[in-house]
């Protein structure tokens, strides 16, 4: 994967920690103001239990989703390099097919990576299924150039063969790619995990620590870390458009192949 700066990833993720680290600072002051130090005193003990019950049941499900869009991630990323290993694999192929239909199958293959480089990507990156539509009629296209070859020797029959299993793989790598760009968590999830943030970062206001300023960073540290993990996830649930998502570059090598191997010479003479 293609590795990005730290300076980009820390300008991506400082925003929302500091927002909800000032945040809930702020709740902590108003409350400390609002509410005696011996209610406090007195409720410290219950809270603590209560907190570390909720802490438990919130930290499994931080653990469980992290898990899930990471899990998610990689698949979506495997996709996209079994789909470009395909591409190559047709486009190499297609050298042994008859002359009239090598020069086609190879320039639908070249239409279809600078498609989705140009057009399809940013496409998944927004959730704009209709821009699937254009691609996938190239494909279909594909097929009937494939079906169309009339291949004569034993060696063209056999890699012909071979070409039509391969563009279903193609075909269903494809499927999966678009179908990741579009999976997210739902939003009851996204509601559940950021309402258990601010009820356990609430929690915190209702210990009776005598120091404010200890009272302080015991909040913001729990609320920066609590934004840090769901930022990872919201990132990571975007995975065509977050800060940290799968690469181009799979598809632009298949781009560059395409342009340094554009004919070549017949595989079965």
């Amino acid at each position: 994967m293609t590795r990005r700066p730290l300076s980009r990833t820390l300008l991506a993720l400082m925003p929302p920690v500091l927002l909800s680290i000032g945040l809930a600072e702020a709740g902590l002051v108003a409350t400390r103001e609002l509410l005696p130090p011996g209610v406090l005193d007195q409720s410290s003990g219950p809270v603590g239990d209560y907190l570390q019950t909720l802490g438990t049941v919130y930290a499994v499900l931080l653990a469980f989703v992290v898990f899930v869009v990471w899990s998610q991630f990689n698949d979506a990323r495997g996709y996209v390099e079994r789909e470009a290993n395909d591409l190559v694999d047709l486009y190499r192929s297609a050298r042994s097919l008859p002359a009239g239909s090598r020069g086609r199958v190879q320039q639908r293959l070249s239409d279809y990576v600078d498609g989705v480089l140009e057009r399809e990507w940013a496409a998944m990156a927004c959730g704009d299924e209709r821009a699937f539509e254009e691609l996938s009629q190239l494909l279909d296209n594909l097929w009937d150039d494939l079906h169309a070859a009339e291949p004569e020797t034993e060696c063209e029959r056999a890699v012909h063969a071979d070409m039509l299993a391969r563009f279903n793989e193609l075909s269903d790598a494809r499927t999966n790619r678009l179908t990741s760009a579009m999976l997210k968590i739902p939003l009851a999830m996204n509601l559940l995990l950021y309402a258990g943030a601010v009820i356990v970062v609430g929690s915190m206001y209702l210990f009776g620590v005598e120091r404010a300023w200890i009272h302080a960073i015991l909040t913001g540290a729990l609320a920066g870390a609590l934004s840090h993990v769901l930022y990872l996830i919201h990132d990571l649930d975007s995975c065509f458009s977050g800060d940290w998502q799968v690469p181009l570059s799979a598809f632009q090598r298949v781009q560059r192949y395409i342009r340094g191997h554009t004919g070549g010479h017949p595989v079965c003479s």
